[in-house]
């Protein structure tokens, strides 16, 4: 065979889980026990298959099969370090969900339409991560939102669940506008649709209106693909479909928004203004989220609000160009959020067996400058030691800067509190543990990924205040929460409190706009 036609060993995994769900198709009732074996043996090959791939691009580089199509647009495979972590990491997350799905809805009367349903949607998302052209990555694009609709609706009978799958359905389509409108500037302005000679071209393309067009809508479409300000009301109401959906949602769709981003990253490296548009929405969502989620009683509307502010974050970095380290956050988060969702039927107990009593603080002034102190200490410190400064790498510095807001976090109670030299040693051992583990996962995933991404170009000045904006946003978000433990009484910090539970009302009023509370209930 030739060499040109290896990737084709991709396909042979959503392959697999199509006859999954054509087996399912004609068996969907309950106790599907031939649905479940095969849909538990699909999703092993696909682990197999996504190992092989790496080998494969281990041995021969990136590779792609010739096109099958006209114009320069069609169906064409690609293969390159990006696919492969993507297929992997998608292939792993469909052999855990589907063993926790082969007893999860014992009994159901539709068991296996569910195992089919799933096994579909993950097809969809493997084709759309090893999609060498435009128009394969557009159909699987669309396919992957149309199965995961279907899911979201396994119950029609919940109105709840019928107004998040309407919400959802409505902003996926507008993404899918979006993509649609840049690919065809692309093909415009390239003459072709393949990725590998986009990436060539744009390698030596200047700006124009029309690269800045399609950057703009493809950074439209992953913001509006995962849930950002102000359309992610319909990620925190699909909590009543079943939690393998959930798991699915959270762990692997969502990141088809920075897997966007990322895959085009050569041309985005060209959109000065999407590059600040990703800075500032995902940047702000990843900051009211990640607020919005500390307020929630509901553990799934919490694990809801904390994917948004993931994606949020993944987006703004992926603004700052650094694109490796958007994808080690993308698989960190995948298997985190994963196991979250599978075992938030047991969170309760959980909690209650890890509830420890913690040092009691004593909300020193001092002691808390101390923290932020050392935060910025150990995170500076060890930046210079490994070569990264302002002048050599500012972005991996900005991005840092969150890093140390989360070290003051961590350090501050401990040095705050009455529990010693004991707690505070354990903490500082911690935080430069965490600091050591951020500089190193970085550095080894932009090696890893070094030939399927373009290197890292300046950013405009717009850029960079706009990310000195947010990143002064997070600052005050978490002084205000540190020093706010001084006056936990307060009636601001009460009333802020209530207007943060409620995402400052910004479901509401997308509900208003859409009209999803209208929906009629069903007899």
């Amino acid at each position: 065979m030739h060499p040109s036609f290896y990737p084709l060993l991709a396909l042979a995994s959503p392959l697999a889980l199509l006859a999954v769900a054509l087996l399912a198709w004609r068996r969907p009732g309950a106790r599907p026990t031939a649905v479940r074996r095969l849909g538990a043996a699909a999703s092993f090959f696909g682990l197999l298959v996504a190992a092989g791939c790496g080998a494969l691009v281990a041995a021969q580089g990136s590779l792609a099969t010739p096109l099958l199509g006209v114009g320069g647009v069609g169906l064409s495979i690609r293969l390159d370090p990006l696919a492969v972590v993507m297929l992997g990491m998608v292939a792993l997350l469909a052999v855990v969900i589907f063993r926790f799905s082969a007893t999860y809805l014992e009994g159901d009367p539709r068991h296996g339409a569910f195992l089919g349903r799933l096994a579909a949607t993950v097809a969809s998302v493997s084709l759309l991560v090893v999609a060498g052209n435009l128009g394969l990555f557009f159909l699987a694009w669309v396919a992957t939102s149309l199965t995961l609709h279907r899911l979201l609706l396994f119950y029609p009978e919940r109105r709840g669940a019928r107004i998040a799958a309407r919400k959802k359905f409505l902003v996926a389509r507008l993404g899918d506008l979006a993509l649609l409108g840049a690919f065809a500037l692309l093909v415009e302005r390239f003459g072709t649709g393949e990725l590998g000679a986009l990436f060539e071209a744009a390698a030596g393309a200047a700006p124009g209106p029309a690269l800045t067009g399609a950057t703009l809508l493809i950074a439209f479409a992953a913001l509006l693909k995962s849930a950002q300000f102000p359309t992610h009301g319909w990620l925190l109401e699909v909590v009543e479909t079943p939690t393998p959906v959930s798991a699915l949602l959270h762990a692997g769709i969502l990141n088809a928004g920075p897997f966007l981003v990322v895959r085009y990253a050569a041309l985005m490296e060209l959109g000065g203004a999407a590059q600040a548009l990703l800075v500032v929405v995902g940047g702000f969502t990843a900051l009211f989220a990640s607020s919005a989620l500390t307020t929630q009683p509901r553990v799934k509307v919490a694990l809801g609000y904390s994917s948004a502010a993931h994606m949020g974050f993944m987006l703004m970095v992926c603004g700052l160009g650094a694109y490796a380290a958007a994808i080690l956050h993308l698989v960190a988060h995948s298997f985190y959020k994963a196991h979250a969702f599978l075992s938030s039927g047991s969170a309760v107990e959980q909690a209650s067996a890890a509830r420890v009593p913690g040092p009691r603080r004593t909300r020193s002034a001092v002691r808390i400058a101390l923290g932020i102190g050392l935060a910025l200490a150990v995170y500076a410190g060890l930046g210079l030691a490994l070569g990264v400064s302002l002048d050599t790498d500012p972005t991996t510095l900005a991005i840092g800067a969150i890093l140390v807001m989360g070290l003051a976090q961590l350090l501050t109670p401990a040095l705050d509190g009455t529990g010693g030299l004991p707690v505070a040693l354990a903490a500082a051992v911690m935080a430069l543990s965490v600091a050591l583990a951020f500089f190193g996962l970085e550095a080894g995933t932009a090696a890893l990924l070094h030939t399927a991404l373009p290197d890292r170009g300046p950013r405009d000045a717009l850029t960079l205040g706009l990310t000195v904006g947010v990143l002064g946003a997070f600052g005050l978000a978490v002084l205000a929460q540190i020093v706010g433990a001084r006056r936990p009484d307060a009636p601001f910090l009460r009333a802020f409190y209530v207007h943060l539970r409620n995402g400052f009302y910004a479901n509401a009023l997308f509900d208003r706009l859409v009209g999803a509370q209208r929906l009629p209930t069903r007899r």
